[in-house]
């Protein structure tokens, strides 16, 4: 994991170098960076009572994709979240901790709205793959830990400030994962994309 993490951000940070070669067609491919910050929110159920496990946490995105005529865009999005921790009581069960670890692999669409050269809103959403690894311990139960892979889904609402080689992209977004009784994370992120 921590290779394909370096190798990833090692391309990112070589795209600068590259960037500036935009097409005359409107047809621009991209690689983005992103990050944030979101409020994780797991619906967790043991014996027969369900708690929602809460935790503040940081993420890092990369994308590719391609910009079509400053009306929209699609790409493909690895995300990666920070573990998010949380102590609950169920029923006559104390202190219980539950933490989750979260990826995506999405694929994003987004419309951008206005006939605007530099400024331009946007709304997105997207479908793919959830990773995640939960764990639930206590001093008076087993511990247990699931790696699932599931359904996730995302939708977004932001602003680019387009400056033609690179564009920054500031937004507000929610994600589900379909783990558990449902993994709910809404946050914000800012990002910059290169435009190739």
């Amino acid at each position: 994991m921590k290779k394909i993490a370096v190798s990833a951000l090692a391309v990112v940070l070589a795209c600068p170098a590259f960037a500036g070669q935009k097409s005359d067609l409107g047809w621009d491919p991209y690689i983005a960076m992103r990050g944030g910050l979101g409020y994780n929110n797991l619906n967790y159920d043991f014996n027969k009572k369900k708690e929602t496990a809460q935790d503040l946490d940081f993420r890092g995105r990369l994308a590719l994709g391609l910009e079509m005529c400053n009306y929209g865009r699609s790409e493909i999005e690895w995300s990666i979240y920070s573990k998010a921790k949380d102590t609950k009581d169920f029923g006559d069960i104390k202190n219980v901790k539950i933490e989750n670890e979260l990826q995506t692999l999405l694929w994003n669409t987004y419309m951008e709205f206005g006939d605007y050269t530099m400024i331009r809103p946007f709304v997105g959403v997207g479908i793919g793959l959830g990773f995640t690894d939960v764990t639930r311990k206590g001093s008076a139960i087993t511990e247990r830990h699931e790696e699932k892979t599931r359904f996730a889904a995302t939708g977004s609402l932001g602003m680019t400030f387009d400056w033609r080689v690179f564009a920054v992209d500031v937004s507000a977004r929610y994600n589900y994962v379909d783990v558990r009784s449902g993994l709910h994370d809404f946050g914000g992120d800012i990002g910059v994309r290169f435009m190739f």
